[in-house]
């Protein structure tokens, strides 16, 4: 038996407004399109992450929903296991009427009974027993009858979460899938970009309205780390110059701290680029984008969008390429690991 007890208006709330969601054009055609497909993927990252969030709000609701059941599920062999008792019970009280001669009628058996002032009290008491019997037999199909109905109850209310799962993971798959094919077409266009060397502008975000209380961030919010600063590859002429996030295509990609941007390029190893100049001398690059947000001379503040993650240029796959310089030119850049961890932000690998 599975439990009644759910939240009734969760789920359908949720799915309506997953469906809202899902329902959003995919990918703009005609002039402008590389804008519109930014705008696209940056409002379909934040889709996903909902949608994401709100099927597992679902799934642990339905856990909660299994949780019930079980434990309903056990009281209710428990009370099966009483009922049967009680019935056995009765079945020794009949059996021990039989043998006492509950064949012949309760007349003659007063007549050839030696007692029958002790008979009758006998049978006075018999017949409470019987009557007590009863009573409770009946009260118990009547337990075991609303336990089935709420069985069957629960049954069809838990067929239903289940159907509600499925559908919240349906509009989640359809979601990721505009996104995958939005990030597909942003990605084509940055390639455009950087085999023709020129950048297309800035695309205009609607930033995150967070108020940030650190004067200094990561440079993407969610993140696994890959190459490090230092390590060696073969698609590198020495040494990697930085510290490498992967991270999907069209993540937003964050001002570590407030600066004004010094450059914009698209082209060579680094693909479409961003370099900001912070106070107190250093520099800071984004490397491999899909699509800048800012342009240059452009002030920006703590944790300001400013481009969307890519695989751009000199890249085997889609992630950021992060650096921290000593002036705005390749070849001075230093371990940005503690450099970030001098200035409060702690970077590793997040489970």
């Amino acid at each position: 038996m599975r439990s009644s007890r759910r939240h009734p208006l969760l789920v359908p709330a949720l799915l309506s407004a997953l469906v809202v969601l899902a329902a959003r054009p995919a990918v703009a055609d005609g002039d402008g399109a590389e804008l519109d497909i930014s705008a696209q993927v940056a409002r379909l990252y934040e889709d996903a992450s909902v949608a994401t969030g709100q099927y597992e709000a679902g799934r642990r609701d339905s856990d909660a929903q299994r949780g019930r059941a079980e434990r309903a599920e056990r009281l209710l062999v428990r009370e099966r296991r009483e009922i049967a008792v009680l019935h056995d019970d009765l079945g020794r009280i009949v059996r021990a009427q039989y043998r006492q001669g509950g064949r012949l009628p309760y007349t003659a058996q007063i007549l050839f009974a030696k007692d029958p002032e002790g008979l009758m009290r006998g049978q006075y008491a018999l017949r409470r027993a019987d009557l007590a019997l009863a009573g409770a037999v009946e009260k118990s199909r009547r337990a075991e009858g609303r336990l089935a109905a709420s069985e069957a109850k629960a049954r069809a209310e838990w067929q239903a979460l289940e159907r509600r799962a499925g559908e919240l993971a349906a509009v989640k798959r359809t979601i990721e899938a505009k996104l995958d094919e939005a990030r597909s077409a942003l990605q084509s266009r940055a390639d455009a970009s950087v085999a023709a060397g020129s950048c297309r502008g800035a695309v205009r975000l609607d930033q995150p309205q967070v108020a940030l209380t650190r004067a200094w961030v990561a440079p993407v919010e969610t993140y696994e780390l890959s190459a490090g600063f230092g390590s060696g590859g073969e698609r590198w002429v020495h040494r990697h110059t930085g510290q490498d996030f992967a991270v999907p295509i069209g993540t937003p990609v964050r001002a570590v701290g407030e600066g004004r941007v010094v450059k914009v390029s698209c082209g060579g190893a680094f693909g479409i680029a961003v370099v900001v100049e912070h106070p107190g001398g250093y520099y800071t690059q984004y490397a491999h984008l899909a699509s800048v947000a800012v342009d240059q001379g452009q002030r920006v503040s703590t944790g300001e969008w400013i481009g969307q993650s890519g695989t751009s240029g000199n890249s085997t796959g889609p992630h950021l390429h992060f650096e921290v310089r000593v002036t705005p030119e390749t070849g001075s850049s230093i371990d940005p690991v503690p450099w970030l961890a001098e200035h409060g932000v702690v970077v590793q690998d997040r489970p």
